[in-house]
């Protein structure tokens, strides 16, 4: 991890303004690798998170004479991120679409909290929901916003994000469940041979 002191950020944001490729530069390479996480977890796919990427750095670009240097550079840029995620989605069109799944009330016995999983098996299962599933997941346990903002950021009601939310979390519980019993099912054949 690369070390990095105020000054050198207020430099890299003030190039920025300025416009200097440089600066921009050095900003993208300080933050694209905890943005492009950002960009899988509502991505469906690599080449999708991508392209929310490169339009949220594009966005960082344009609107980086807004920040303040209050609170962190980092953070200023998760929220550009998030939001063109966000955007990125209602452009698809495709989280409206409510998906009903059959067998939803299975109860898997487990707290989603409690499974230890590697990082990239546990974005691979958020990245299997279905797309308002995901938006709603992502931008209420991990980004931390309210039901009421989720409602108005993806011009839905509470209720449907609360709604959405609990099939998610629903449908992650089923997809560790599978996850669980084929870990167990190798480690059986393994044992056995």
């Amino acid at each position: 991890m690369q070390l990095i002191y105020q000054r050198d950020i207020e430099e890299i944001v003030q190039g920025c303004v300025a416009g200097d490729r440089i600066a921009q530069h050095r900003l993208y390479k300080l933050y694209v690798e905890k943005m492009f996480v950002v960009c899988m977890r509502y991505g469906k796919d690599v080449s999708e998170a991508e392209d929310i990427l490169q339009d949220g750095f594009i966005r960082v670009f344009r609107k980086i004479d807004t920040f303040k240097g209050t609170g962190s550079l980092e953070g200023w840029i998760r929220r550009v991120v998030v939001n063109t995620a966000i955007r990125h989605c209602q452009n698809k069109r495709r989280l409206y679409k409510v998906v009903y799944l059959d067998d939803m009330s299975q109860d898997v016995g487990e707290d989603l909290a409690e499974c230890e999983f590697e990082l990239d098996e546990l974005l691979k299962m958020i990245q299997g929901l279905p797309e308002g599933y995901r938006a709603v997941f992502n931008m209420y346990v991990i980004d931390g916003y309210s039901h009421a903002e989720i409602a108005k950021q993806l011009e839905i009601s509470e209720g449907t994000s609360k709604s959405q939310l609990s099939r998610a979390r629903q449908h992650l519980k089923v997809l560790i469940h599978q996850h669980r019993k084929q870990l167990n099912k190798f480690n059986s054949e393994q044992s056995a041979g």
